[in-house]
């Protein structure tokens, strides 16, 4: 048997994939890719006379008995997800039938829609004494959230909030956020299809007028939603700077300068 390599396959823009995942592209016997969120331009690197399948009609018996019967014939089988497999990407109900095969499996971290939306934006998730903390999530709509997890809860804590799959949903977010005591004018960042050529849309704006927004440029999938304390930085006259860089701080690669009081 061949071995199932998991491949992220990043954001949209198909540069984005990492080296490895573009490599095991380019040796693979056969490629299952999600048509509906991955750019098939990503499969560009492929070898000729590779079996290359677009999986986006396929249930999950299908996706995995396609991949079993691939890994037969096959020394390297490739399935590309969407930005990181690890991050909502159903890689554990796929696994499991891999293993009870005994086919062998690997995962190749991809860059996630998070933070391609936040360096198309050009923003920081994260600034010292701002907020050092970011929570990946998403609305509760078909899928449920466990017990402590809805997203008034995780909001209370006022830290960067990347929520995923929720754009339908816009409404609700803004509503669990103004419930955690959000003001409403607080910023809020959409963005749409995050580092696909011609296809990104950034939309700013606040609590009150980002659903308005949304609806005009007509944005009902594919868009990352950002909710933090840092967004805007850019534009501060004042930041707190990391100590990392200060030359008055002491780290084992550089000593510090002592300023004179």
């Amino acid at each position: 048997m061949g071995k199932v390599w998991f491949v992220g396959a990043g954001p949209g823009d198909p540069d984005l994939i990492t080296v490895k995942g573009r490599d095991l592209v380019s040796c693979a016997g056969a490629i299952l890719y999600a048509g509906s969120l991955v750019a098939e331009a990503t499969t560009r690197w492929a070898r000729a006379g590779c079996e290359i399948v677009d999986s986006k009609s396929m249930a999950l018996e299908e996706i995995t008995a396609w991949l079993i019967d691939q890994a037969g014939k096959h020394e390297v089988v490739v399935r590309l997800q969407t930005g990181d497999p690890t991050l909502y990407g159903a890689l554990i109900e796929m696994v499991q039938p891999l293993d009870a095969a005994g086919v062998a499996v690997g995962v190749v971290p991809g860059v996630s829609s998070a933070m391609a939306s936040a360096a198309a934006a050009c923003e920081s998730l994260t600034l010292p004494e701002v907020t050092q903390t970011v929570i990946l999530t998403r609305m509760e709509g078909r899928t449920p959230m466990p017990e402590g997890e809805a997203l008034r809860e995780l909001a209370a804590h006022h830290s960067t909030l990347c929520i995923f799959l929720s754009i339908t949903l816009l409404g609700e977010v803004i509503k669990s956020l103004l419930d955690a005591s959000w003001r409403d004018d607080s910023p809020i960042l959409v963005v749409h299809k995050a580092s696909w050529p011609d296809e990104e849309k950034i939309i700013r704006g606040t609590l009150t007028d980002i659903r308005q927004q949304c609806r005009e440029q007509k944005i009902n999938s594919q868009a990352m939603i950002i909710v933090s304390p840092a967004l805007g930085a850019r534009n501060w006259p004042e930041l707190k700077k990391s100590k990392l860089y200060d030359e008055t701080f002491t780290h084992r690669f550089r000593r510090g300068i002592k300023k004179e009081s």
